[in-house]
């Protein structure tokens, strides 16, 4: 779990892409543009590839303000990915890049 108590990346966000992993579960924060407003987007996917490599269908995305409240509510989101999914991140933790 991602512990909202360390988790402060939003300085980090605003000049690079901020990636991590969870037990099978990879993830990516990146500001992107929607409208006129800058904004988190947040996308999960299955290891062992990177998130260029990973189909899009095994991509889910959400978006979140550019915000310290924003980076809260990412972390809120990617949570909840990775408890509601725990099974299949962790059925994808060690899977051979073969098997792509």
């Amino acid at each position: 779990m991602i512990d909202k108590q360390t988790f402060h990346p939003l300085n980090y966000i605003k000049k690079e892409e901020y990636s991590g992993s969870m037990d099978g579960m990879r993830y990516l924060l990146k500001k992107v543009k929607s409208g006129e407003e800058d904004v988190i987007r947040v996308t999960v996917w299955p290891e062992p590839l990177g998130i260029y490599r990973t189909p899009d269908e095994k991509k889910t995305s959400t978006e979140a303000p550019l915000t310290a409240e924003g980076v809260e509510q990412a972390a809120d989101w990617l949570n909840e990915q990775y408890e509601t999914r725990k099974d299949y991140w962790l059925e994808n933790l060690h899977r051979p890049w073969t098997e792509v």
